[in-house]
């Protein structure tokens, strides 16, 4: 699964290595996702009972969307996190908060550690991430997240990265709690 041709954005993080973003092809990334979302650590994306066919069957979905985008994010060519992005006013968050123009909002799930873990790792991820989404559209004017209100993890980690914490929501496959980063 080679798809080194296929990034949309690669840069190189000193002292990390090549940080490539590529979209995600559904059929090609299905068993690598669904091993991923339905490990343990992964609960709060909420796809743990669900079986490879479901899988494909989502991503296939979100692909077919104008306003939803999956990525794989890869470290020097070795897939290391999903991302997926979204258009709120077209997604059910848009129905918990006032959606402003300009938001665009962000889901994260960083693949399995192999090895010890690295401090920082994620932060550069996300950095690069959001540098790569605030870059490709000037009227991109804040990010939004909304991880799993329980999720002390990644709330914590979107706020080392300088998202302050709105509101707790209700929708509808979970609590989530608001996250929002303006554009510097």
């Amino acid at each position: 699964m080679n798809h080194v041709m296929n990034f949309v954005y690669e840069e190189k993080a000193d002292g990390f290595g090549t940080v490539g973003i590529r979209p995600v092809d559904p059929a090609a990334d299905v068993d690598l996702i669904h091993a991923w979302v339905s490990e343990e650590r992964a609960r709060f994306w909420g796809m743990r009972e669900a079986g490879r066919e479901r899988v494909l069957e989502i991503y296939e979905y979100l692909d077919s969307l104008s306003t939803h985008h999956a990525y794989l994010i890869h470290r020097d060519g070795r897939p290391v996190a999903l991302f997926q992005t979204y258009e709120p006013e077209h997604d059910p968050v848009g129905e918990c908060y006032a959606v402003q123009p300009g938001d665009f909002g962000i889901h994260l799930l960083v693949g399995p550690v192999s090895g010890a873990p690295e401090p920082g790792f994620t932060e550069v991820l996300l950095s690069v991430f959001l540098g790569w989404v605030l870059a490709g559209d000037p009227r991109r004017r804040r990010i939004v997240a909304e991880p799993d209100a329980r999720n002390a993890k990644a709330i914590a980690r979107l706020e080392r990265t300088g998202f302050v914490r709105g509101p707790e929501i209700e929708l509808p496959e979970k609590r989530a709690r608001l996250m929002f980063l303006g554009r510097p």
